[in-house]
C-alpha cells in the first residue's frame, strides 16, 4: 500500500511540473488568474477536480 502511495505521489509530481517545465508561459498565466478568482471559484475547481479524481479511481481500478 504505501509503495502505491508513493508511485500516485511520484507521478503527481512529474504531471504537475510538466506544465511549466513545457509552457511556464501559460503556467504563470493560469496562476495569474487563479490569485484573481473568488474562494468559492477555487473551491469549486478544486471540488471539481477532487471528485473527477475519485471517479477516475473508481472507474479504473
Amino acid at each position: 500500500m504505501s509503495s502505491s502511495l508513493l508511485l500516485a505521489f511520484a507521478l503527481m509530481l512529474v504531471l504537475e511540473g510538466a506544465m511549466p517545465f513545457i509552457a511556464p508561459a501559460a503556467w504563470r498565466e493560469t496562476f495569474r488568474r487563479l490569485t484573481q478568482m473568488s474562494d468559492g471559484q477555487i473551491r469549486f475547481v478544486g471540488l471539481s477536480s477532487m471528485l473527477l479524481g475519485l471517479i477516475l479511481l473508481m472507474v479504473f481500478s
